[in-house]
């Protein structure tokens, strides 16, 4: 591979212009492919086979009309007055238009909904006021019906009684005569009675028949009674609008145009903001932060290498290598699922290392300069050692990214994948355009000081750190970084909803009013599904009241529940097994009441469902996603701890220093986690970073922290721990040759770790929820584990080991492949010059990290193939 690369960075700086030019048209391609393939992100997190998406699959099939996603936006008045007539009447006309839009299946009118309720609950009282009065009135009838039952019982008894005397005193045939006549009367007037009674049993009967119905619709009504489209103060109106596709399928021009109309509508005294399911965006980049953070990176080059030639070339490298990688990856976005975040992930990672890998390759031909190489020949050399380590360190982040892929869940992989793709173009870009703009800038990668004159290498008189100094950093730095982690110990997993975001964002302000003018649980509203028997009723009335009947029963049984404010029933499904309800928890949907809420509506099945409630929505699939991750966040972190071993047991045909390395990584991942801890989700420094307001730590950030601080931390211990282990081969002692190490590596890993703070750092304050936790979490990590972990904990850990650090069984040193990293063969090959005596052990330029900037000659100055060369 040295050999490869050394002949590729020679015709690349002899032919600069041949690959120049091929990574212009690079570009160009992958630009146009953007421009005529590209589709659109999507601002939603989906994962198949989770409660949440299965209960959506069945609403598809069998219920349209509660399958389609949802948005709001909210319209309140300026001067915080109740809307007049007039502007009631403009944002109804206005939902009237955007219900003609394509894709969208209905809107809600806000004043027409509250129109209907209180015609509803009229309804209700005139139908109780009627049933209060028929009863009244059967009542009355039934006194009637009573006192004419006893004047008739009273009759009868008289004519009984006389009838018995008559007989008894022998009355003649005319006298019974007489009695069988009040006889029949009195039976006439029974008769009549009689028909009364059943005629009253039968408004009885038909009474009591309406008032279940109407107690269900009273119930009902009183189930949604917190559930307002129309504040209390009649300032504030929330419009619901409804998709005909679930929401990660409405594309964002619909969104678009939905909200283009509610805007354009400009009505006079009223404002209108979206919810975050509507206003949710692509995230834009190459804002004020972002280009104060490679502004930043920028001075450190400068003042590393001096001229602005050596400085502006690893940024220009950078940017064309992320420009190809972005506009590649979202060439593919018409053809892939892929969420909005995705390719700002490339981004952030294809312009920190790309700068970093360069820089490697930059600094190494510079130092080979100074000591007399010529142009061409220090470009292959360098691209033959440093490149090669390049490459190596490179393809340890791709595995980590591409890793994701096992987690099986779709939108983590396609996130490892496109970031891996940045990572290899930054590779590619490093090894190819970096020798080409090399070769053309000759000699003017030196300062002009330095461009004819060979300097006076500088012998260092180094010795080992002491005993106790070691003990003291690891101990100060494990319980540093241990305290630092204490936070991850309460680490939630969510997505960020419209509360996260900037407080000048329309998605805050949808959020705030809603919140305070509805309540906070508007926000987060469930879709809950019971499974019921098919109504065996024979006749469409006896159904609706069958119908009403079981809303009521398992809405009641719903709103019982602890943390639900309102309950309000959606429909019924096309064969009537499913009925759906909208359910308002007491907080928003990140909450943790909100999380146990929804569980606890899984596990019940009330009275009148034939199996437990299935629960849907934004809230319930952010609950879905974040359990997910975090059951799949282990199975990740043993596979990228068992690649880490495996990788730095070829590297360094060592056990112990994988070990360090590794147990190093998880330190560092895990304060990285309480630092995103305590400032997302508890609010510490909120002020400084921008935290208006708490809450879940991302769901997919630990996950992709993980594998993009494996990645960098094996880079940085490559960085430092290939010179030990080459002065260590060289025949220093174990404990010199830690010093040794650190010490030729540390300036390079200084600046390449403040490049990427700077890179991940500007996207801290992005206006995008998502990326803002991304950026702080990749900056802080290479933070502790460049700056704690590689340059303070693992040199002191070495120092402690010594000699037993490099141990390696002869079996398995017989096994393993010998993987040259440092490109020491190509140097012995091509006779690389020798430095001063003292400075061979450093390093043989293994990724050239372990080498000062070539002006301030030190210890580290030298090409490492001298006769003590052993390795």
């Amino acid at each position: 591979m040295a050999e490869l690369l050394y002949r590729l960075g020679r015709f690349s700086a002899r032919r600069a212009w041949v690959v120049i030019v091929g990574w212009v048209l690079a570009l160009a391609l992958a630009g146009g492919a953007y421009t005529l393939w590209g589709g659109t992100l999507s601002s939603t997190v989906d994962i198949p086979n989770t409660p949440t998406s299965e209960v959506t699959d069945r609403l598809q099939e069998d219920f349209a009309a509660a399958s389609g996603g949802t948005g709001t936006m909210i319209f309140s008045t300026e001067d915080g007055s109740a809307f007049t007539a007039e502007q009631q009447q403009e944002i109804s006309d206005t939902l009237t238009e955007i219900g003609k839009i394509d894709g969208v299946s209905a809107t809600v009118d806000p004043f027409a909904t509250e129109a209907q309720r209180a015609q509803q609950a009229d309804q209700l009282a005139q139908g109780q006021a009627k049933i209060d009065g028929g009863r009244e009135q059967i009542e009355q009838g039934q006194a009637q019906i009573d006192a004419g039952q006893a004047q008739i019982t009273a009759g009868q008894q008289q004519l009984d009684q006389g009838k018995a005397a008559a007989e008894a005193a022998g009355a003649d045939a005319a006298t019974l005569a007489q009695f069988a006549a009040q006889q029949s009367a009195i039976d006439a007037q029974q008769a009549e009675l009689d028909t009364q009674q059943q005629a009253l049993d039968a408004s009885r009967a038909e009474l009591e028949a309406g008032e279940p119905q109407l107690q269900d619709g009273q119930t009902l009504l009183d189930l949604a009674a917190d559930l307002r489209t129309v504040s209390a103060d009649g300032s504030a109106a929330v419009a619901t609008v409804s998709f005909d596709e679930p929401l990660m399928n409405v594309t964002p021009e619909t969104k678009e145009q939905v909200e283009d109309t509610a805007s354009g509508a400009d009505i006079a005294g009223v404002t209108v903001d979206f919810s975050s399911d509507l206003a949710a965006g692509v995230p834009s980049i190459g804002g004020a932060a972002e280009i104060i953070g490679v502004a930043v990176a920028a001075i450190v080059l400068f003042i590393m290498l001096g001229t602005l030639i050596a400085a502006g070339l690893p940024l220009l490298t950078a940017l064309i290598g992320v420009g190809v990688g972005a506009a590649g990856s979202l060439a593919f976005s018409g053809v892939v699922d892929m969420i909005s975040v995705t390719p700002i992930l490339g981004v952030m990672l294809g312009l920190a290392v790309g700068i970093d890998y360069s820089l490697f390759i930059l600094n190494r031909h510079r130092r080979q300069l100074r000591e007399g190489a010529a142009v061409h020949e220090s470009i292959g050399l360098a691209n033959g050692t440093s490149g090669n380590a390049v490459v190596f360190a490179g393809t340890t982040v791709l595995i980590a990214l591409l890793a994701l892929n096992v987690t099986g869940i779709p939108f983590l992989g396609m996130m490892g994948s496109v970031a891996a793709a940045s990572v290899a173009i930054a590779v590619l870009v490093a090894i190819t355009l970096t020798p080409a703009l090399l070769g053309l800038a000759g000699k003017r990668v030196l300062r002009k000081k330095f461009r004819d004159a060979a300097p006076v290498p500088v012998k260092a008189d180094l010795k080992p750190m002491s005993t106790g100094s070691a003990v003291l950093r690891v101990v100060a730095g494990v319980a540093a970084l241990a305290v630092i982690a204490l936070p991850a110990l309460g680490m939630r997993l969510g997505l960020p909803d419209g509360s996260q975001e900037e407080p000048d964002t329309t998605q805050y302000r949808a959020y705030t009013i809603t919140a305070e003018k509805f309540g906070a649980g508007v926000n987060g509203p469930l879709l809950v599904v019971a499974d019921v028997e098919k109504p065996a009723a024979d006749t469409a009335d006896t159904a609706e009241a069958e119908l009403t009947h079981l809303q009521a029963t398992i809405g009641q049984q719903i709103m019982d529940q602890k943390d639900v404010v309102a309950v309000a029933p959606i429909g019924a499904s096309e064969s009537g097994t499913m009925i759906a309800f909208q359910v308002i928890p007491v907080d928003g949907g990140t909450s943790e009441s909100t999380e146990d809420l929804v569980h606890r509506l899984r596990d019940l099945t009330p009275e009148g469902a034939t199996h437990a409630l299935g629960v849907a929505g934004m809230a319930s699939g952010s609950i879905d996603i974040s359990e997910k991750l975090a059951s799949v966040l282990p199975l990740y972190l043993a596979v990228v701890i068992g690649l880490s071993l495996i990788i730095l047991i070829i590297v360094f045909r060592s056990l112990i220093v994988p070990l360090i390395a590794t147990l190093g990584f998880v330190l560092s991942v895990f304060a990285a986690f309480g630092g995103v801890t305590a400032i997302y989700q508890w609010g510490w420094l909120g002020s400084v970073f921008g935290v208006h307001e708490p809450g879940p730590v991302l769901s997919f950030l630990p996950t992709i922290l993980i594998g993009v601080l494996f990645g960098l931390a094996m880079d940085y211990q490559l960085f430092l721990t290939s010179g030990m282990r080459e002065a260590y081969a060289h025949g220093s002692s174990a404990r010199l040759a830690v010093t040794e190490g650190v010490r030729a590596g540390r300036a390079v890993v200084t600046a390449a770790a403040i490049i990427m703070i700077s890179v991940f750092g500007g996207f801290i304050f992005s206006h995008t929820a998502m990326i803002r936790p991304m950026g702080f979490g990749l900056a802080f990590g290479v933070l502790v584990d460049a700056f704690v972990i590689r340059m303070l904990v693992m040199p002191a850990l070495m120092h402690l080991f010594g000699e037993k650090a490099w141990w390696l069984p002869k079996w398995l040193d017989r096994i393993l492949p010998n993987v040259d990293v440092e490109g020491a063969n190509l140097e012995r090959a091509h006779h690389a010059t020798p430095v001063t005596a003292g400075a061979e052990h450093a390093t043989s330029g293994a990724h050239a990290a372990a080498e000062v900037p070539v002006d301030a000659p030190s210890h580290a100055e030298h090409p490492g193939d001298g006769p003590a060369h052993k390795a």
